[in-house]
């Protein structure tokens, strides 16, 4: 499988550590990652948006784990933000989590299902 970035210099760049888009060849599956939350095995919602960030992202790597995938695998990834504030917070996370990684990303600020998540995030991943 080979994943590579696509960045149109007749459209808008990319700004942070994501693709415009990602064109994936020779993939012999697809798991698709149902919206993870930040909430522990324990049922624990820790404080802060950092800590909830890094919670929800963890909580896709053991989804992709389960498959024997990792964060690489990523092709798409959807984050639902509770607030515009957290973007800032989310793309420095992101890029510590993902790395020089770059998967095609949306970001969305939405009411999130419940109150006190301040995420959520889903995602395609690939090998």
């Amino acid at each position: 499988m080979e994943m590579r970035s696509l960045n149109s210099d007749k459209a808008p760049a990319a700004v942070g550590n994501y693709s415009q888009a990602v064109e994936v060849t020779d993939a012999r599956r697809m798991v698709f990652v149902s919206g993870q939350i930040p909430v522990g095995v324990d049922g624990n919602v820790p404080e802060g948006f950092d800590a909830q960030c890094r919670l929800t992202f963890e909580n896709i790597r053991l989804q992709l784990a389960e498959a024997d995938m990792t964060f690489d695998n990523i092709a798409k990834l959807t984050v639902f933000l509770s607030h515009y504030e957290y973007r800032d917070d989310l793309r420095r996370i992101r890029k510590e989590v993902l790395g020089e990684h770059r998967p095609a990303l949306t970001i969305i600020i939405a009411q999130i299902f419940d109150p006190v998540w301040l995420l959520e995030a889903e995602a395609v991943a690939v090998d």
